[in-house]
């Protein structure tokens, strides 16, 4: 019991700052954004706006466990052995750490999405290409194209 209650009183002592986000982004007209909106040493919130394409390069990230909610447009996923489906609004997906996926934004709006990851460890790759390599996520490889805002269009 005194081992218990001492755990409790470290924690309650050392409680860690609440992070509180709001899921907005400009809306583009041309490439890809992604934000950061909340993160921890084992948690990531981020907001991504993709106006087409998407990750369209077949990736993994072998130490994190991911999701993607969509919150507008759509996007279809790709696995390792071709289409997932296509996701709407309130739709999601799960990637396990090292699975692999692609995606493109295919409806006739921006495609919005939230993404939470989380990593048990971390280790010196987080991204690699189906052959293994590194694989940047804002690479010519990964054919990262920065975002164009639409002037006045968010997503809120």
């Amino acid at each position: 019991m005194v081992a218990n209650q001492e755990l409790t009183e470290k924690i309650s002592n050392e409680s860690p700052e609440l992070q509180v986000f709001q899921l907005k982004t400009q809306l583009l007209s041309k490439g890809r954004s992604d934000y950061t909106l909340a993160k921890t040493d084992l948690m990531s919130v981020r907001i991504k706006c993709y106006a087409q394409g998407g990750e369209n390069v077949l990736h993994s990230h072998p130490g994190e466990d991911h999701t993607f909610v969509i919150l507008a447009g759509k996007a279809r996923f790709f696995g390792k052995d071709g289409e997932v489906g296509v996701f709407s609004k309130n739709q999601g997906i799960l990637i396990p750490r090292g699975g692999f996926y692609k995606f493109q934004s295919c409806g006739d709006e921006p495609l919005v999405m939230m993404r939470v990851g989380a990593e048990k460890e971390k280790i010196p790759v987080n991204r690699i290409g189906i052959d293994g390599k590194s694989l940047p996520g804002k690479s010519k490889e990964n054919k990262h194209e920065d975002g164009v805002p639409i002037e006045g269009l968010y997503y809120e």
